[in-house]
């Protein structure tokens, strides 16, 4: 058994002194591991004169106040440790205190009680060493706190005292205060940090068992802190883990204003920005003090971004209860999606009649466990078995919903009275109040209990708080077994306790704490990350609350398939600046805003490189439909069933069974006066070229190949050169005999069917030379033009199989045939005063100027349809009907009239007498004559037909 050092049966009957009820002026010097004149910082002799300050101030009321408002359990023990407990929320305007906590109050406190008392009777740890400690109320307030906590400091501040006497002039007998090693809390991150500032000070060690925020991890400013739940650095980590589990990337943080909020979510913001991925789109601070409808700005403000849905809350179980009544009353329900951090954890209190608003919340708790040794323990506590809590007739009527009655104060009658009477004539005594409040207080014995008469359920921080206290305890242990070898209890070496030196003892502890996982500390006094994830649920649950459904230990491991979101939904929501972009889209990102952007098509020739980028197809291709890829671009040409190709073949099949017909009636009557009259020689040379122009058509309409596209070059001028040459030698014939008769008798050179033969032969090999030198400089080959047919839309981009002819090149194909043809209609206008009975001057006259005709119109179609995206086509079909209709004219008015009388009047076809160069002459005079007379305004004279 452990045996506490005994207290003294009496005091000498002398007046008693407390130290802290002293009011006069005292003199006070400090104790601490290192003493003023050891000190170089300034900052630390500022504060060593406040607290000299405040520590007078405080000494002055704090009789009077503790007096009628206790805040502290005293628990006596060879060693004591302290304790600061969130026992009653943050008080209203003016008052330091408010209503009780439950959970985070009184569970928690009753904790380090239940381990307190575990300790103690466990003979194998601290043997013959008792615990004691002393508890304090911290009201949820930093400033608070930090009054209350230099309670811990009051034996390490010596007084003097030596002016002080009692009435019979003896010196008081002063009550020292119990001397705190270390220090258990506290819960809140800000309150944490205001009570480290002073306890490091004092080497006070200090282990918090709810203390989360990054900043206290700096060993350097808070060395004498530790904590055994993991630090936001780690918890922001989880949470940002889970938004992008969720794929989310775009959401808002909220805060409550303080060390644990704002670090909290400083945290998140940090390494959401280093690993990239998430934006935050609103980052909005909860005042600590905040005025009627702050919350509801809170709420308009994070809807100016909608679209973030999911809202980061670093926040106080107050602050979490009020925002989401702010969003009931906005009509919000299911709108926003919280993933809270520990401070929500799996509590009820901040969601209670607030259900259907925080359905769906994700909420990150470090890893634990129920301890079912407290809760024997908690569920057995009682107003009779319970009296050291000073604290524990509070939670009774607050738990039961009920009234205790006290001598002389009126019960409330809104209220019922608890169960259970004071017996008569045996009072107990509750010995904290006896000692804090000098008073006897009657307490009745309830019989409710808790568990059965109210819902309990364990608080999440009590197995951190059995942790923490255990792991002073096992320093303790360590350090009673170095120092003190061989003996039990507290030594001289232990006494007093050397706060650096615990300090390093606490720091090398590792044991397995009260959940069965190790407790442990890094070199910044940071327990590991281990969290579990919960999520609360209301629907397909025959027990709606707060459910499991992931773990964070480094890593994340979730269980998407266990979450369900608002109505059940198990659908994940979406929270993101911007969807994402459709293929064949690019992202424009929103300059300051790397998770926002506006989604462009690549649109024309364009198609998406990544998904920033796009670029350009290559010209041989057009973009995949999906725009994410170029494709080949479809290569098409004139096929034989298209209308482009089917009525310009139609044509020419009609002109070549004409044109053969004629030569196979002229081969047939070859001998006859008509045929032979028509100049035979120059006529076939006529007709081939007229065959060869109908031709040329079939080969601009077949498939282009080397072969095809060297005819093509070769037949598409000599067709016509050869028609031309012919008819050009005709008509200059004509035009030069006439011409020489006006002047002579004698006949002119070259005339002969022989030299008109050679002068045609001479003219048509001027257009062959061209076309070889053509071939020599560009051999002829096929190509594919994607230009052409190219329009804005890739869908109708087509490339072309053709040869490699240009339009430019078509018409300097043509060039020489239309010179000839000018040329020759040029002699048609000179001859045109010829009698009609002489040859065929006027027929070929005719002809020419028809010819003309079609080639003027054939110009502005064949250039005027370039941009069009049947282009070759219209041209193909232009070019071959145009040549075409030449070729008919040509045949037409040469040789079906000849053709008519040779078949259909024979009779015509008889030889006339023939013509002397003479008799050419004398009706050229004839023909000068007559023109004269007409331009003298005389009657025409019928020439004479005799001859």
């Amino acid at each position: 058994m452990k045996s506490s050092s005994p207290a003294p049966s009496h005091l000498p009957e002398r007046c008693c002194y407390d130290h802290s009820h002293h009011h006069h002026h005292q003199t006070i010097s400090f104790r601490t591991g290192q003493s003023l004149s050891q000190s170089s910082s300034w900052p630390r002799l500022l504060l060593y004169l406040w607290l000299f300050w405040i520590g007078g101030q405080m000494f002055q009321v704090s009789a009077s106040h503790q007096h009628f408002h206790p805040h502290s359990i005293k628990i006596p023990g060879d060693i004591t440790l302290g304790g600061l407990f969130p026992i009653h929320a943050r008080g209203p305007h003016g008052l330091p205190c408010g209503e009780l906590k439950k959970e985070k109050g009184i569970h928690r406190m009753e904790a380090m009680l239940y381990a307190l008392d575990q300790i103690n009777s466990d003979p194998e740890l601290l043997p013959n060493i008792t615990l004691g400690a002393r508890i304090l109320d911290t009201c949820s307030r930093d400033t608070y706190a930090l009054e209350q906590s230099l309670t811990f400091v009051q034996a390490l501040i010596q007084k003097d005292t030596s002016d002080i006497r009692c009435s019979n002039g003896e010196p008081p007998l002063i009550r020292k205060p119990e001397r705190v090693v270390g220090v258990i809390g506290a819960s809140a991150s800000s309150v944490s940090i205001m009570v480290a500032n002073i306890l490091r000070l004092f080497e006070i060690p200090q282990v918090s068992y709810a203390s989360t925020a990054p900043e206290l991890s700096d060993n350097n400013r808070y060395d004498f802190f530790l904590r055994v739940v993991p630090p936001d650095s780690y918890q922001a980590q989880t949470m940002l883990d889970i938004v992008k589990a969720l794929g989310w990337n775009y959401v808002s943080t909220l805060a409550s204003e303080g060390n644990y909020g704002e670090s909290g979510v400083e945290a998140f913001m940090q390494i959401s920005r280093e690993a990239g991925g998430v934006c935050i789109a609103q980052s909005v601070k909860i005042p600590r003090e905040p005025t009627a409808g702050e919350f509801d700005k809170i709420i308009k403000r994070l809807m100016e971004t909608s679209n973030a849905r999911g809202v980061i809350i670093f926040a106080n179980e107050d602050d979490i209860k009020r925002v989401l009544e702010a969003a009931k009353r906005a009509n919000l329900t299911g709108h926003f999606l919280f993933v809270g951090s520990d401070s929500w954890g799996a509590k009820s209190s901040p969601i209670t009649e607030l259900e259907d608003v925080a359905e769906g919340a994700v909420t990150v708790l470090p890893k634990r466990a129920s301890i079912d040794g407290f809760d024997q323990y908690f569920t057995s506590r009682s107003l009779e078995n319970n009296r050291r809590n000073i604290w524990f007739n509070e939670f009774w009527e607050d738990d039961f919903r009920c009234k205790l009655t006290r001598p002389g104060i009126k019960l409330d009658p809104d209220k019922k009275k608890c169960t259970g009477e004071t017996t008569p004539g045996r009072l107990r005594m509750n010995l904290s109040c006896d000692l804090v409040c000098h008073v006897t207080c009657c307490v009745p014995a309830g019989k409710e209990r808790i568990g059965q008469d109210s819902p309990y359920e364990q608080e999440g921080k009590v197995q951190f708080v059995i942790d923490a206290v255990y792991a002073v305890a096992y320093a303790l242990h360590s350090m009673q077994l170095d120092l003190c070898p061989g003996s039990s209890g507290v030594c001289s070496n232990m006494d007093p306790v050397e706060g650096r030196l615990l300090l390093d003892y606490i720091r090398a502890v590792n044991f397995n704490g009260s959940a069965g996982t190790a407790v442990l500390f890094n070199e910044n006094g940071d327990a590991p990350g281990r969290y579990d994830i919960f999520q609360f649920q209301m629907t397909n649950h025959s027990h709606p609350g707060y459910h499991v459904i992931g773990q964070w230990t480094n890593n994340l491991r979730l269980n998407l398939e266990e979450m369900q979101w608002s109505g059940g939904d198990k659908t994940v929501p979406e929270s993101v600046c911007s969807f994402p972009c459709k293929p064949g889209e690019r992202k424009k990102m929103v300059k300051g805003v790397p998770c926002c952007w506006h989604c462009e098509l690549c649109d024309g020739y364009l198609y998406q490189v990544d998904e920033f980028n796009c670029e350009t197809c290559p010209s041989d291709m057009r973009p995949a439909p999906n725009r994410t890829m170029c494709s080949p671009t479809p290569i098409i040409k004139l096929e034989w069933n298209s209308p482009w190709a089917l009525v310009p073949a139609s044509l020419a099949l009609l002109g070549i069974l004409a044109t053969s017909a004629v030569v196979i009636t002229f081969i047939r009557y070859n001998d006859t006066p008509i045929v032979r009259a028509s100049g035979r020689e120059l006529s076939y040379v006529l007709l081939t070229g007229i065959f060869l122009i109908y031709l040329i058509t079939f080969l601009m309409i077949a498939e282009p190949s080397v072969l095809a596209c060297a005819l093509r070059r070769l037949l598409l001028g000599l067709g016509m050169a050869i028609t031309y040459s012919a008819m050009l030698t005709k008509t200059n014939r004509i035009y030069r005999i006439f011409e020489q008769g006006k002047k002579s008798v004698t006949p002119p050179k070259f005339i002969s069917p022989t030299s008109q033969l050679i002068i045609t032969f001479i003219l048509i090999s001027v257009q062959v030379l061209g076309v070889f030198v053509w071939f020599t400089v560009i051999p002829p080959h096929t190509i594919i033009d994607y230009e052409e047919l190219r329009p804005p839309n890739p869908d109708l981009a087509r490339g072309i199989l053709k040869c490699d002819m240009s339009d430019l090149s078509i018409i300097c194909c043509l060039s020489y045939s239309i010179v000839l043809m000018v040329t020759c209609t040029v002699y048609a206008v000179k001859s045109r005063g010829v009698p009609e009975t002489f040859n065929e001057a006027k027929p070929i006259g005719f002809t020419m100027y028809t010819t003309c005709i079609i080639w003027l119109a054939f110009v502005p179609i064949f250039f005027g349809t370039a941009q069009s995206t049947e282009k070759l086509f219209i041209q193909t079909a232009t070019l071959t009907v145009s040549m075409s209709l030449s070729a008919f004219v040509s045949l037409g008015m040469l040789y079906m009239p000849k053709v008519y009388v040779i078949i259909l009047h024979p009779e015509q076809n008889v030889q006339k007498r023939k013509k002397s160069f003479k008799a050419v002459v004398q009706a050229a005079k004839m023909s000068q004559k007559t023109s004269n007379e007409k331009q003298n305004g005389e009657m025409a004279i019928e020439p004479d037909r005799s001859q």
